[in-house]
């Protein structure tokens, strides 16, 4: 009978790997979603249309204590949570919102975040489709709403 000998990795071999992957992950999912969402706020902004789509929002945010552009931000979240808080964070540099609204968008953000890539990443690779499949979709956007309804709340309770 052979005994198996196995090295244990040293600490510093695990902290290296880690930060392998790390860096991956930054440079290849959410650096790319970031890049893009400032892009598209700073064209949106150039060309009048983010003035526009903040208007035509605006009584729905309003309801939330939030401008009409932050929508861009829940749209953008829907897709990638990285570019939800890409968009936000282009949004609050434009001057669009302030921090009082991040404080009650961001919630909203993460538990609706990437919904659009989870269908595709997970429930489409496990089979789940039509009406489950629906319904599985909208839970998020709804209790994000829900989020949005108490952080506004929360904000309001903490100002006034």
């Amino acid at each position: 009978m052979s005994a198996v000998i196995t090295k244990k990795p040293m600490i510093t071999d695990i902290f290296v790997e880690g930060a392998r992957k790390g860096w991956a992950i930054g440079t290849h999912s959410i650096l790319p979603n970031l890049v893009m969402a400032f892009v598209l706020i700073r064209m949106l902004s150039v060309s009048g249309l983010l003035t526009y789509f903040g208007t035509l929002c605006e009584p729905v945010m309003a309801i939330f204590g939030l401008p009409g552009e932050s929508a861009m931000a829940l749209m953008a979240a829907y897709m990638s949570i990285g570019g939800g808080v890409g968009v936000a964070v282009a949004l609050y540099e434009e001057g669009a919102i302030n921090g009082m609204h991040l404080t009650i968008i961001a919630p909203a953000i993460f538990i609706m975040g990437g919904q659009i890539a989870y269908m595709g990443r997970c429930l489409g690779a496990i089979g789940i489709g039509g009406k489950v499949l629906l319904v599985i979709m909208c839970i998020p956007p709804i209790i994000a709403i829900g989020s949005l309804l108490v952080m506004r709340l929360f904000v309001m309770g903490m100002v006034g």
